[in-house]
């Protein structure tokens, strides 16, 4: 897995400024007022911080932005960072002011001087977010063996604040290698043995096999997953941190290591992207991590079905009837709609075995939610307005974009099948929609449910503010979020 950057927190040394080499980094506030360490960079390089907090290019400048310098004088360092940063900062500034010096790091060792800053532990935690790069099939890769030292007033608060945040991080660098992972190296037997390996954390992990998948009766998983080499799996991962035999929340992930679309085959033209179609699955994964590597007071259960969506003479066709474990049955009209199939199921367990306080299941499920929202949020169907509310009062704390879509009972004519209880699909029309309602067959009465369509913010082109491009590890914040808020005790 992708190492986080090493972090090191110290007492403020001023004396260190000068003689550090790599890059130091200084704060002032929007107002042009330097802090001590920024006073005395100043001092070394004759005035040029000042002249730079003086100039009209500066009144540009917002906060949570890093302006540098190369080669400053009167410093060893090769880069002074100029972070503008309010002594009253925010959150978000802070956390964009430590990813912006993420992307400048550049693998050299850092110096941070943070005095005035309040919310060092979030400065931190954004460099290391931001500071990522999956080069694990890069034959010209180098390790960074150097990282960064942040100088601050108390230390020992500011480390002690920041081991939980880093524990998100690292399931979030765990979700972003998952989703980056090509299919030819990321199969279904690998998943789950990256899984599988969490047992060290302190979770409890099962791999349920075919046979017993076909025992089970998940029939529409395992016909998804019929015309591939790779052997179908759900993953079982526990964690009981919270009070024994309380009800857990439930995280279920939709794990397409590869869909090519199945005997409905995609068009060539970014097929490759569909490495990224278990993006559901490692949230999940990283939220797992996340929890049991910060020690969550919460009992939260974790399942993913992985499974590969490939053509053969095996495969599932078009106009298929399978049976679903619930015993409902569905007309196969289109082999593209699949990850329905595999959480419909994986769903149904999750209630029948754990009986959950509350269930959520994260798919990248449909381009019509990128239709809908484009890739700045991720679309929320719920069928409980309480739940619904927590997790995207969550998602809003941690700038995760989420955007709540509708449900009703009209949109359930359109998965009318002649032949079977259902089809998978229901058309172009609100096609985001109907696969939501889809999915809300599988839920029972009594449980509070959410589904997020994460097919527009789990992978991206562009970088993101704590991400590069490619895999963003979105959700694994939010859903540590809504766990910490809603369910940890005392």
């Amino acid at each position: 897995m992708t190492d986080l950057t090493p972090v090191t927190f110290i007492a403020t040394d001023l004396d260190a400024i000068a003689g550090h080499e790599g890059r130091v980094a200084v704060i002032v506030t929007p107002e042009g007022k330097l802090e001590q360490s920024a006073r005395r960079a100043n001092r070394l390089t004759k005035g040029a911080v000042q002249r730079f907090v003086d100039s009209e290019g500066f009144e540009k400048v917002k906060p949570g932005q890093v302006t540098s310098f190369a080669w400053p004088v009167g410093m060893a360092a090769e880069a002074l960072d100029v972070v503008c940063l309010a002594r009253n900062h925010s959150v978000e500034d802070a956390r964009k002011a430590g990813a912006a010096l993420g992307k400048a790091r550049g693998g050299k060792a850092v110096l941070l001087a943070a005095d005035g800053a309040r919310r060092v532990a979030e400065i931190a935690f954004g460099l290391a977010m931001r500071d990522y790069d999956f080069s694990a099939h890069k034959t010209d890769a180098k390790d960074s063996d150097t990282g960064v030292t942040v100088m601050c007033s108390k230390p020992d608060e500011a480390e002690a604040a920041a081991a939980p945040l880093m524990a998100i991080a690292e399931g979030v660098f765990m979700t972003r290698d998952l989703t980056n992972e090509p299919a030819n190296v990321l199969t279904t037997t690998e998943f789950a043995n990256r899984l599988v390996e969490m047992k060290d954390l302190g979770l409890e992990v099962e791999v349920l096999e075919e046979a017993e998948l076909e025992k089970l009766g998940m029939r529409t998983l395992l016909s998804v997953g019929q015309g591939s080499d790779s052997p179908s799996k759900v993953v079982v991962m526990q964690w009981n941190g919270g009070e024994k035999g309380a009800a857990p929340l439930a995280l279920v992930g939709k794990g397409v290591v590869f869909d090519t679309g199945g005997i409905s085959l995609k068009p060539a033209a970014g097929m490759e992207d569909m490495t990224m179609d278990m993006g559901g699955a490692g949230v999940v994964a990283g939220t797992m991590r996340a929890l049991a590597k910060r020690k969550a007071k919460a009992n939260v259960v974790g399942l993913v079905g992985l499974v590969e969506n490939m053509p053969s003479g095996n495969a599932t066709r078009p106009g298929d009837v399978v049976k679903s474990m619930k015993g409902d049955t569905v007309e196969i009209i289109n082999t593209d709609a699949e990850g329905r199939l595999v959480l419909c199921d994986v769903m149904w367990y999750a209630q029948d075995r754990f009986e959950p306080a509350g269930m959520v299941d994260l798919a990248t499920l449909t381009g019509a939610i990128i239709i809908g929202l484009g890739h700045e949020k991720a679309g929320v169907f719920s069928n409980n307005d309480d739940f619904c509310d927590a997790f995207l009062k969550a998602a809003d704390k941690e700038n995760e974009g989420a955007w709540r879509m509708p449900l009703g009972k009209a949109y359930d004519e359109q998965l009318k099948s002649r032949i079977a209880d259902m089809k998978n699909v229901g058309g172009r029309p609100a096609g985001s929609i109907t696969a939501a309602q889809f999915l809300q067959r599988f839920v029972k009465e009594d449980t509070p449910w959410i589904h997020l369509d994460i097919a527009g913010v789990a992978s991206v082109k562009s970088a993101t503010a704590l991400a590069p491009a490619g895999a963003t590890g979105w959700g694994v914040m939010a859903l540590n979020r809504l766990v910490a808020d809603e369910y940890e005790t005392e």
